[in-house]
């Protein structure tokens, strides 16, 4: 188990993800409902859930980080697919980032940026989360990160990847 940041034993990365996740999207969903509406209420809310998705993305980053640096052998395939994993997730943080700055001006209104903005922001920034969920997931599935094999799972999986490195 490569994971380093535990809390009663389990990975603490993984319990976090769900949170900026959740809120990326609702950034999205509210930028959606704000164009049709052009309620500044939904503005707010999604400001919001911009903020609450950036900090707690922040939050979730440092385990993640701590994990794949001290956890994770250098030079494994589990390095690599978690560096593609790091990078996207900042690339999407970035991208929110972005998104929040343009619209926290607009808290009380009127709105002077078009919800346009914000719809293709947080689009490309949640369609960025996805890609790294896709190669975090790869990190459990592939790589066992976070997985506490048994030893008998433990054995067979060396023995596979011993067999993949021949092959």
């Amino acid at each position: 188990m490569f994971s380093r940041i535990k809390i009663f034993g389990h990975p603490l990365h993984p319990m976090l993800v769900g949170y900026p996740v959740a809120m990326y999207t609702a950034t999205l969903v509210g930028f959606i409902v704000f164009a049709a509406t052009s309620d500044l209420f939904w503005l707010k809310l999604t400001i919001a859930a911009n903020v609450a998705g950036v900090g707690m993305a922040l939050l979730t980053a440092l385990p993640g980080f701590l994990d794949w640096l001290l956890g994770i052998p250098s030079g494994t395939p589990a390095k690599r697919t978690g560096l593609i994993h790091m990078g996207l997730n900042v690339g999407a943080l970035a991208v929110f980032v972005a998104c929040l700055a343009a619209y926290v001006s607009d808290w009380n209104g009127p709105a002077s940026t078009s919800p346009a903005l914000g719809i293709v922001l947080s689009g490309i920034g949640v369609a960025i989360t996805v890609a790294a969920g896709f190669f975090g997931w790869m990190l459990v599935q592939d790589h066992h990160v976070g997985v506490r094999l048994s030893p008998d799972q433990r054995q067979e999986d060396e023995a596979h990847e011993g067999l993949r490195r021949v092959g």
